[in-house]
């Protein structure tokens, strides 16, 4: 067996770059075992350029050893001056095949992303390609947490806005693809904000995108923070923004009569029409248990355009959601709806929570007085 090159210890660069030399040749690589005489920066442009050779399954440690001591080296050199280096190093591990060596790479790449400063700029550069590894071993949710600790961790190094978008992008892709759809949309949505009035004409791809994934995704139901997006805001008169408002706030029949005239449309954005009246049908429930305590069955079928037979399990699909809370009297052939979900939230939704928390606190106060004045009466 090969020997491993010395990892994170005392020991010399340039005695690293010759270990990883030898290394490299014992594996058939074209190098040579002399260190060069241009530097550390030319030895690793050399040892980076035939990196891949090691990438050979079933000797996962050994080349994790490996890899790492290649980044050992790469932070010893000044970051002005390993820029090409560090690209070049994570393009390579972009091309590590199968999962084994994929997770191999990830742990890698993620070992020199947190190797650099914060402040450095090539932090941006490395993440972007942990995220492309990430996707390809299904471990996004191993280097991304949420928005918020994405901008906490990148915001040391500042990247641009642009170099922002382009990541949000392919994190958008990356948890769509890895069945993150919740996620994906606060991804989305974070993109889109990114866009202002001025230049929200240049968002229409993204936000055709945001909405086709949240029309699209059977766990997304509040779609009205949409409707706010600059970008979104911006294609108000086409079909794609049409379509969105009758998810929004329009019922089953809206949504019917959408379709008829607009057929082609929706079959060209890759919707499925079967899902779409799934998620009509669920909405729209929605929207009559916010106006009704009770329901009977006769209005569920009529007002969803289902058949009597569908009912019951119309209603237990619903309740698995956990979107309105109700329980079901089947002898009476009614739902009695304790809570649910508002499809939109503006002022009437406010005033609404308003009002329930005043009578909360009125209600608290009386319990508070009448408990003193037992506790008076006892005295």
């Amino acid at each position: 067996m090969t020997t491993v090159p010395s990892v994170f210890i005392d020991i010399a660069p340039e005695d690293q770059a010759v270990e990883l030399r030898q290394y490299f040749k014992s594996l058939g690589a074209e190098i040579s075992e002399e260190k060069s005489p241009k530097g550390i920066e030319d030895d690793l442009h050399k040892i980076i350029g035939v990196s891949d050779a090691c990438f050979k399954e079933g000797n996962e440690l050994e080349v994790e050893g490996v890899l790492n001591a290649i980044v050992s080296m790469l932070v010893l050199v000044p970051v002005e001056r390993a820029e090409n280096l560090i690209l070049a190093f994570s393009e390579k591990l972009t091309k590590a095949p199968g999962p084994k060596l994929g997770c191999v790479a990830l742990r890698v790449l993620w070992l020199l992303f947190q190797s650099l400063e914060p402040r450095c700029l090539m932090r941006y550069h490395v993440y972007y390609h942990v995220v492309q590894i990430a996707r390809q071993v299904d471990q996004v949710r191993a280097v991304f947490k949420d928005v918020d600790h994405l901008k906490l961790q990148l915001a040391p190094c500042s990247p641009s806005n642009e170099q922002m978008q382009k990541l949000l992008r392919l994190l958008h892709d990356v948890l769509i693809s890895c069945k993150q759809s919740e996620l994906a949309a606060k991804v989305m949505q974070e993109l889109l904000g990114t866009y202002t009035h001025e230049n929200a004409s240049d968002a229409r791809e993204d936000a055709q995108r945001c909405i086709m994934a949240a029309l699209s995704d059977p766990q997304t139901f509040l779609l009205d923070p949409l409707l706010k997006l600059k970008p979104v805001r911006f294609m108000e008169g086409e079909l794609i923004h049409d379509l969105l408002t009758v998810f929004v706030s329009e019922k089953l029949p809206d949504y019917i009569k959408f379709y008829q005239e607009h057929k082609e449309f929706v079959n060209n954005l890759g919707l499925n029409h079967e899902q779409n009246l799934k998620k009509m049908r669920l909405l729209t429930f929605m929207q009559l248990a916010e106006a009704n305590a009770e329901m009977s069955f006769d209005t569920i079928q009529d007002e969803l355009q289902i058949e009597e037979n569908q009912v019951e399990a119309f209603i237990i699909d619903v309740l698995k959601t956990k979107l309105v809370r109700a329980r079901m009297d089947q002898s009476a052939r009614k739902v009695h709806i304790s809570s649910t979900m508002h499809r939109t939230f503006g002022k009437p939704q406010w005033m609404q929570l308003r009002d329930v928390l005043h009578n909360w606190k009125n209600n608290v106060s009386s319990v508070y007085a009448g408990m003193k004045a037992v506790g008076l009466h006892a005295q």
